[in-house]
């Protein structure tokens, strides 16, 4: 049993929201079926850190569910920020059982345990957050992170960040996420969202404060999971 992490699938089979206009997207979903099957058993867990699909309400993620659901391996599910179609974890694991979805659940004020590891996260927030607004979805993703690190306390094992946001970008930090991850003495934190080469490049990728930092949005790991090690 192994334990892998993607993020930024950004499906959109059941919506009209194309990916592949996008430079380095063409085909994506055949690469990323083709490189989970090749990498991925069924007795290994996947953690998607969040933008899985572009459905704007539950009832709409259908197919792009159905097309996670065919792919191998227990699926956990984290909130990006494209994300609109995320509900309630009652509503979210409701509606996987009344489909038969049944190796998706989501990270929302929980953890979980795969591989020996814990898993725990949040959606995060903008490094850069600035505005009273920004502060207050900050201080609710932090509380988010320390409720799914309280749930983890039940497990024995490493506990592992998952973000969809990045906590550090180009020298800017979300100090509030930083903070929970350094008081708890977390050696590895993965995270998506950052897009692009030049993008890429600002993203920290090697150790941060202590910190193993790890990007793995879809197009930079190219389409491919990534082992948690």
């Amino acid at each position: 049993m192994a334990l892998f992490v993607i993020a930024d699938l950004h499906l959109s089979f059941g919506s009209d929201k194309p990916m592949d206009v996008f430079p380095g997207w063409a085909n994506y979903t055949q690469k990323l079926e083709e490189n989970w099957n090749r990498r991925v058993r069924a007795e290994d867990t996947v953690v998607i850190a969040g933008d899985i699909s572009w459905a704007m309400k539950l009832e709409e993620t259908f197919q792009d569910f159905s097309f996670i659901h065919r792919l191998p391996g227990k699926k956990l599910l984290l909130k990006g920020n494209h994300d609109y179609w995320w509900s309630t974890k009652t509503k979210i694991e409701r509606y996987f059982s009344a489909n038969g979805f049944d190796d998706m659940s989501v990270v929302f004020n929980c953890a979980h345990e795969a591989d020996g590891k814990i898993i725990f996260g949040s959606r995060g927030w903008l490094y850069n957050a600035a505005t009273e607004e920004d502060m207050k979805i900050v201080n609710r993703e932090v509380g988010r992170l320390r409720l799914s690190l309280k749930d983890a306390q039940k497990y024995q094992g490493e506990k592992i960040a998952f973000l969809h946001y990045p906590p550090v970008y180009d020298n800017m930090e979300c100090k509030e996420i930083l903070q929970v991850l350094l008081e708890n003495n977390i050696k590895d934190c993965y995270f998506g969202h950052i897009h692009g080469k030049q993008a890429g490049r600002k993203a920290p990728t090697g150790e941060y404060k202590g910190i193993h930092m790890h990007l793995i949005s879809c197009d930079y790991v190219g389409f491919t999971p990534v082992r948690v090690k």
